[in-house]
């Protein structure tokens, strides 16, 4: 009996102990829950934190077509709602991740079970809830097990106050919104635009699949890296297996998209990538001081990496595309002509320098460079930095065909550089000032310079219009009116010049009389100063100057001829008032920006002002044209013509629409300009070395009309070419009861003294 009854006391004593281990542990386990959701393990989120967590969105650059150009970051994070969330993704995510996403409130006790008891080796037991948990309030977890165990409660605690506060549509766009894809796409938007090129609604099954195969271990299935391309799809197939087996999809669909590949179509979306690269730098340090400006309500600042904020700006993606194709297209080829002829240059890439003065150059450029800056900074003599740049390093370089690994050293690669010549192109609509267009150069990630707004050379014959434009306005003349083509000097007294000015034309070929019209079109710098002379440099500058153009203009004869530097941007600027009838609208670039919530901060209204009367902006247009029609642009109008096809890429050009337009080319072919306008469209296009050392040896390949117009004539052809752009090819409008006659055609084509001057394309 005393053995039964102590065998009997000692299995209630284990079951007591039983039931207080697991009492015990339960309590335990609500103590665990309830400590850490007073805060005692370390503060959680609170309510107000859980309504808006921290996101770090990206700002996002939208074009006036509806598309995204860039954007400014910390993290490449753009959010989107559930709603713009295909079902397949949706399926895929939920099918792999929480079969039992939409019946638990947060933890899945099941799962959390299986997990424990088979160590993991079936899948986790965090949901898609905890996951999201993690992500947004303490990241990767600790390796230290007692931390890890609490952060493990934290983390069931957060979600189910997540589940309380959101829905689990809500829930599943926060998560891939927050979700680090790497290579720069962060959150779903990013990802499927970087991975694939295009918006998440528009993802297909497969790629859905592939993305939320990333979820398990972004940096071990990263489909840009080679050697995991099996991986990756492999882990795409698990991911169509689940959505299988949770009848999400058909076997048959199963094992058909099984067998695709990956069928990646990458974007890389950092600051060097895209669309638009030197507007959108431009842009950044607009945005920077708007800031300073404009506080949020609370009086502190915005983030323009962090806020989310939408810049809506007026250039239209397809025009840019357009422009930086044509770009591409000719510069590569010029770039080919040009490499031919320093092959014959002893002093490549320069000319009119001595070595003296080439070791200067480059000097200069080493001291303007980072290396040598960041060096200095850090306390090297010059002896230290200059032996830096001898030294050879692994690089890459640009080259037309792509970039190229080599080694070289750092004085070698500027000089290599200073071979490359670069470009610049900016397109305005005359008559709402939108920047529709901006490349300033040729590859931003090699060339940070920018030729639109940073960069001012001297603009040739490209200047003369504005002195044509002042002595209509002020004179009344007609393109009709001749004047003779023969010398003419300025005394110096009358203008306090050092000494008398008297231009001359190229090849000094003079004689007869030329029209308005005529003498514009052949750029002829006698008639120029003549007009300059009549109507004097200082109403000249006024013009010019009430066009737009902000830079210092010497009052002086010379300008007449372009011996002023301006910007690309300025110049353009100031030709939209000639296409808008006198008024000079602003250049605009920004229509509106918002923040994260779509509360508008600010709409942009361009300024606008009247500079020439309507008839004398659409005389300036007429003689314009005649630039085209008999003039240096004539090869826009021509089947193959005698120039060479070898620089003016895309022959024939055949253009038949109106077109008002002016080359430019300076001293020695440093600078090679053309300024083409449609009555809804103008464009200026600059072309030239970094270094005005850096040209042709010859006005045939140095031209602006060669260098600079073939740009222009590609770009014009894609953009008549889509139909959805409306791009003007009409005649542009006459004002009514016109009392200025500009019905001289019958004159413009006869003179064979000019037919001899256009051949040579005069200019600067």
């Amino acid at each position: 009996m005393k053995k039964k009854e102590m065998t009997n006391n000692q299995f209630s004593k284990y079951v007591k102990w039983f039931w207080f281990t697991v009492l015990g542990g339960v309590l335990t386990l609500i103590l665990l829950f309830l400590l850490a959701s007073w805060g005692v393990f370390g503060a959680l989120p609170t309510f107000e934190e859980l309504e808006n967590p921290e996101h770090n969105l990206a700002s996002e650059v939208i074009s006036i077509d509806g598309k995204t150009l860039g954007k400014y970051f910390k993290e490449n994070r753009t959010p989107v709602k559930f709603k713009d969330l295909p079902k397949n993704l949706v399926n895929a995510l939920v099918a792999t991740e929480d079969e039992r996403f939409y019946e638990h409130s947060g933890i899945d006790f099941k799962a959390t079970f299986r997990a424990i008891v088979k160590m993991g080796k079936e899948g986790g037991g965090s949901t898609i809830t905890q996951q999201l948990a993690k992500l947004l309030f303490h990241g990767e977890g600790s390796k230290n097990l007692p931390e890890r165990i609490l952060q493990k409660v934290k983390e069931y605690v957060i979600a189910v106050r997540l589940e309380k506060q959101y829905t689990k549509q809500e829930i599943l766009a926060m998560y891939l919104n927050k979700y680090d894809f790497l290579n720069q796409a962060v959150g779903i938007r990013s990802a499927s635009r970087i991975y694939f090129g295009k918006e998440p609604k528009e993802l297909t099954i497969p790629e859905s699949a592939m993305l939320v195969g990333m979820l398990k271990n972004a940096s071990y299935f990263n489909p840009l890296r080679q050697s995991r391309k099996k991986l990756v799809r492999n882990r795409r197939n698990v991911v169509l297996h689940q959505m299988f087996k949770n009848h999400f999809i058909s076997e048959v669909q199963k094992d058909s998209l099984q067998k695709l590949d990956l069928e990646l179509n990458v974007n890389r979306e950092g600051h060097s990538d895209g669309l638009a690269t030197y507007f959108r730098e431009y842009l950044r340090d607009f945005m920077k001081k708007w800031i300073k400006k404009n506080p949020k309500p609370d009086g502190t600042f915005y983030n323009l990496h962090r806020d989310g904020l939408k810049i809506y700006v007026t250039i239209d993606s397809r025009i840019q595309q357009y422009a930086e194709e044509a770009m591409k297209e000719h510069m590569s080829n010029l770039q080919r002509v040009f490499f031919n002829e320093q092959k014959h240059n002893r002093t490549a890439p320069f000319y009119d320098l001595d070595k003296k003065q080439i070791a200067n150059t480059i000097e200069q450029a080493m001291k303007r460079s980072n290396r040598w800056k960041r060096m200095k900074r850090n306390g090297a003599s010059v002896k230290e930095i200059k032996a830096s740049f001898n030294k050879k390093y692994e690089m890459k370089v640009f080259s037309w065909k792509g970039d190229i690994d080599t080694i070289m050293s750092p004085k070698d690669s500027i000089r290599y550089y200073k071979y490359f010549l670069r470009s610049g192109l900016l397109s305005i609509e005359p008559q709402s000032g939108h920047i529709k267009a901006w490349v300033g150069g040729i590859n931003y990630k090699h060339f940070q310079f920018d030729a639109v707004k940073q960069q001012k050379r001297q603009v040739g014959s490209t200047f003369k219009p504005f002195v044509y434009a002042t002595a209509i306005n002020q004179l009344n003349l007609s393109p009709c009116d001749k004047f003779p083509n023969t010398p003419y000097t300025i005394p110096k007294e009358k203008y306090g010049m050092p000494e008398d000015w008297t231009p001359v034309n190229s090849g000094e070929k003079y004689g007869g009389e030329l029209t308005l019209k005529q003498a514009l079109a052949g750029s002829v710098n006698v008639i120029t100063a003549k007009l300059i002379d009549m109507v004097n440099p200082k109403n000249v500058v006024s013009l010019a100057k009430s066009a737009g153009i902000e830079s210092d203009i010497p009052e002086v004869p010379a300008i007449a001829l372009g011996s002023v530097d301006l910007s690309l941007y300025e110049m353009v600027g100031a030709y939209t008032t000639f296409a808008n009838k006198g008024l000079r609208v602003e250049p605009m670039m920004l229509l509106k920006i918002e923040d994260k919530n779509g509360t508008v901060l600010e709409q942009f209204i361009p300024n606008s002002k009247e500079v020439l009367s309507e008839e004398s902006a659409y005389v300036v247009i007429n003689l314009l044209e005649g630039v085209t029609e008999a003039g240096s642009g004539v090869r826009l109008r021509t089947k193959w013509g005698k120039y060479p096809d070898n620089i003016a890429t895309g022959y024939p050009y055949e253009f038949t629409n109106p077109i008002a337009g002016k080359t430019g080319t300076t001293q020695n072919q440093s600078d090679g300009w053309f300024m083409g306008i449609v009555p809804n469209l103008a464009t200026g296009v600059w072309v030239g070395g970094e270094d005005r050392s850096t040209h042709f040896a010859g006005i045939t390949k140095g031209q602006g009309a060669s260098m600079a117009l073939p740009i222009w004539a590609l770009y014009y052809k894609k953009l008549y070419a889509d139909k959805s752009l409306n791009i003007s090819q009409e005649e542009f409008e006459k004002p009514e009861n016109l009392s200025i006659d500009v019905n001289c055609d019958d004159t413009t084509n006869t003179d064979e003294n000019l037919k001899d001057l256009i051949d040579e394309d005069p200019e600067f």
